[in-house]
């Protein structure tokens, strides 16, 4: 924990989901933010209403790090098969950033994890004034489609 008051960029959300998860994701990096191990926390939305919060864990090694949405989607696929509505991203700021939390996109690979276990999946995103749910698949409109396994297999219902 930080001791820090930074607001939650969820109070100028107007749309009650968009909210929910940024308040949440928000929530869960304001009390567990770690300079140069968590900066970032991620909340996804099932179906049946169940909220599931994952947090970035940072490594030595670059490519060992986790982002916050991996941990969020293993979190909800430990908890339940039920379809994924939504997800939402919260950066802290570093000691030396003004006091401001902000919303961030998924990098490009979570944005492929994410569309490999949940197609129809919403990402909030801020457009220059107000926060939005955007179809993930408009983000990354050129997904890698392989035949690792069948179609079939990419959602849990």
């Amino acid at each position: 924990m930080t001791g820090r008051a930074v607001a939650d960029p969820a109070a100028g959300c107007t749309d009650p989901v968009v909210r929910d998860l940024v308040s949440a994701a928000h929530a869960a990096i304001s009390s567990r933010y770690v300079l140069a191990r968590h900066q970032i926390a991620a909340a996804l939305l099932d179906a049946d209403g169940r909220l599931h919060v994952g947090l970035h864990l940072d490594a030595m090694v670059g490519r060992a790090s986790v982002c916050a949405e991996a941990g969020a989607l293993s979190a909800a696929r430990l908890a339940t098969g039920a379809e994924l509505v939504a997800v939402a991203a919260v950066r802290y700021p570093k000691p030396t950033e003004p006091p401001v939390a902000r919303i961030v996109p998924p990098c490009g690979l979570c944005r492929e994890l994410l569309l490999d276990h949940a197609p129809g999946l919403g990402a909030v995103v801020h457009d220059g004034s107000r926060a939005v749910l955007e179809p993930l698949a408009d983000l990354l409109p050129h997904k890698y489609v392989g035949t690792k396994w069948p179609a079939a297999l990419t959602t849990h219902t």
